[in-house]
């Protein structure tokens, strides 16, 4: 009689979780770096052609910006029974005659419905424009002059019913 030995199977050791380990990760590590290249390769980051000269012109605009905050003008607008009202008065109060409104409303996601807004004098200080056919939310840009050439930018958010 013999005496023989049972078959041995599979035995998980050491070395084989270790592997497991190294290829699990290194899987994830290049489906992460497959993703980084093609994202950088569709998108670059740049938003505009000339980035550098875009920078240049934001110092301009805070500037801007800065002697605007220093004339100490109070500005309101209301939206409301399908006119946009625009309120300015001066650090003390009084209404401020403007000769020119430039002034335009979008939809914050798209250009699609652009158009712009013409106002007019209501009183003193305050200026109307017709926004008949506004619903939701749009956004207004609206750049108004003085007689002495002083310049007032303002951008709001509005909401129509």
């Amino acid at each position: 009689m013999s005496v023989s030995t049972p078959p041995q199977g599979f035995r998980l050791n050491g070395w084989h979780v270790l592997a497991g380990f190294v290829l699990f990760f290194g899987v994830i590590a290049a489906v992460n770096i497959a993703m980084v290249i093609r994202a950088y390769a569709t998108y670059p980051g740049e938003v505009g052609t000339t980035p550098y000269e875009d920078g240049l012109a934001y110092n301009k605009i805070l500037n801007r910006e800065t002697a605007q905050a220093a004339q100490g003008w109070q500005v309101a607008v209301d939206l409301g029974g399908g006119d946009v009202a625009l309120t300015v008065r001066d650090r003390n109060g009084a209404p401020v005659d403007l000769q020119r409104i430039d002034a335009h409303v979008e939809r914050p996601a798209t250009l699609a419905g652009s158009r712009g807004l013409f106002f007019a004098a209501a009183s003193p200080g305050v200026y109307r424009a017709s926004a008949k056919g506004l619903s939701g939310a749009w956004d207004l840009s609206l750049s108004a002059y003085d007689r002495a050439g002083r310049r007032l930018d303002i951008e709001r958010r509005l909401v129509a019913p």
